[in-house]
């Protein structure tokens, strides 16, 4: 059997090992050009919502610089804070709320802390809450919930109209406020609430009611329209107790079974079931206790 010798041919030149290519770093280069977004300035708001996200998310550990770039194309592109809109905002300055939309550094619109914003407005005494919101292409969207007067505070011979929690509102046109209950006394702002919780249990007596003196930062003398003080005692449910009675009393048929109405100056509720009066009627009604007690001593025994 014949055989056949096979052959090899030379060996390849063994090949140099290739260096694996390292990442090209990341450029500056943005994922949008400047000409494309003012051709899509018409976007709809979910559109660049996600066009936001795919940056930021593509921007990952890029230096700031082309965050800030691409910021400053999308303001140039229309997407920059133009106008802003106002909602529920009566007594609040307007000019003091474009003031906190616009005090940041730039007005490019994915720009804008919103959270920073509503801060500002919260600092402000008028505003209870807010909301701010994009509106794009460049609207902020402002929503203003506003505190109410409850009251007005006499401190130090100056007044304020004040919240039921005793934020001073304004110092400012206070005629407008006059129908508002009179709180006087250092702290007495900071007892709003209690007050009126106190004098809705009797609202045709509340209704007379011209002013409340806090004492010694504990309890209430109540001054009426028509002139009298009520002494009130120092626990708001005692206090309440107390005035409800005295509406009972005072709701007599007839002016000469009121109360209130000018024969008395003075009531004093602070003990339980016990009420002091003073006044005119009083001092009168014990003159005459004194003159018939002093005749009674002088009058001769009458001898039968």
């Amino acid at each position: 059997m014949s055989t056949v010798a096979l052959k090899r041919g030379a060996a390849p030149p063994r090949r140099k090992p290739v260096a694996a290519r390292k990442p090209a770093p990341a450029t500056l280069a943005l994922p949008v050009s400047a000409p494309t977004l003012r051709r899509n300035v018409g976007m709809t708001a979910a559109g660049l919502v996600l066009l936001a996200t795919a940056v930021v998310t593509s921007l990952m550990g890029i230096p700031q610089r082309a965050w800030q770039d691409f910021v400053r194309q999308t303001a140039d592109a229309g997407y920059e804070i133009r106008h802003v809109e106002i909602n529920g905002a009566e007594e609040l300055s307007r000019l003091a709320v474009y003031d906190a939309a616009l005090s940041g550094p730039t007005n490019a619109m994915l720009a804008a802390d919103l959270h920073a914003i509503r801060d500002r407005l919260l600092a402000m005494p008028w505003v209870a809450d807010a909301s701010v919101a994009r509106r794009l292409p460049d609207t902020l969207a402002i929503t203003i919930v506003e505190r109410k007067p409850a009251a007005l505070w006499q401190h130090r011979q100056r007044f304020a109209a004040v919240d039921v929690t005793g934020r001073v509102l304004t110092t400012r046109n206070l005629e407008r406020y006059a129908s508002l209950p009179v709180v006087v006394g250092p702290g007495a702002n900071l007892h709003v609430r209690e007050l009126l919780m106190l004098t809705a249990a009797a609202p045709a007596l509340s209704a007379k009611v011209d002013a409340a003196v806090l004492v010694g930062g504990r309890r209430w003398d109540v001054k009426f329209k028509t002139g009298e003080t009520l002494a009130l005692p120092d626990t708001p449910a005692a206090a309440t107790a107390a005035f409800k009675k005295f509406a009972s009393l005072d709701a007599g048929e007839g002016d000469e079974n009121r109360l209130l109405g000018g024969r008395f100056e003075r009531f004093d509720m602070r003990l339980p079931g016990q009420m002091t009066v003073g006044g005119p009627a009083v001092q009168k009604a014990l003159e005459e206790a004194a003159k018939a007690a002093k005749a009674a001593k002088t009058q001769k025994p009458t001898t039968i």
